[in-house]
């Protein structure tokens, strides 16, 4: 069945990312990770998919072919979302195992899971919390891949989101104003 990994909502998730295994006991998932010192090379990459009013984009440090931290920011003018997380902050929990990082949010504000491959790395949203992070409401789930030597991300689904909120928008950005009273 290969790889599986535990959220911290207590849910086994498949390494296809399709798959809801079984649940696990929230005892077993809330025992912090011993702190992880990445050793290697570092290395840092970043893409963008959009234009300036509406895109999302990463940068991704990585030591040793690990992610040491990473930066999303998406916007969907006029909102905005971001994330900045560094392994050992106080804000989530890192776990590597064969190949794949899990990142625990605190305050159960969802998680990430980075799959590595040699040429990228990708990124899986899973249930993150746009109150926190956007000011808006909702989730934020779908994936985000960084390739070497690319400067545009290959996205699904992360954005969507933000569509919601934008056709509420729309109507007040795009109406014509009222002409002022004349005095």
């Amino acid at each position: 069945m290969g790889l599986v990994v535990t959220l911290s909502s207590g849910v086994a998730w498949s390494q296809s990312k399709k798959v809801v295994i079984a649940k696990v006991a929230p005892s077993v998932v809330n025992k912090a990770p011993p702190v992880t010192v990445l050793r290697g090379p570092a290395e840092r990459l970043t893409c963008m998919l959009g234009t300036e009013d509406r895109h999302a984009r990463i940068g991704v440090d990585l030591v040793g072919g690990r992610v040491k931290g990473f930066a999303y920011y998406s916007k969907w003018k006029p909102r905005t979302c971001s994330v900045n997380l560094m392994r050992n902050d106080a804000y989530s929990q890192w776990q590597d195992s064969h190949g794949v990082t899990v990142v625990h949010l605190s305050e159960d504000m969802g998680e990430f899971m980075i799959e590595y491959e040699p040429k990228q790395v990708k990124f899986i949203f899973h249930d993150i919390q746009r109150d926190r992070f956007c000011g808006m409401p909702g989730k934020i789930s779908g994936s985000l891949t960084v390739r070497r030597g690319q400067r545009e991300c290959v996205l699904e689904g992360v954005m969507d989101g933000h569509a919601g909120n934008q056709v509420a928008l729309e109507g007040a950005i795009d109406a014509p104003a009222e002409p002022a009273e004349a005095p």
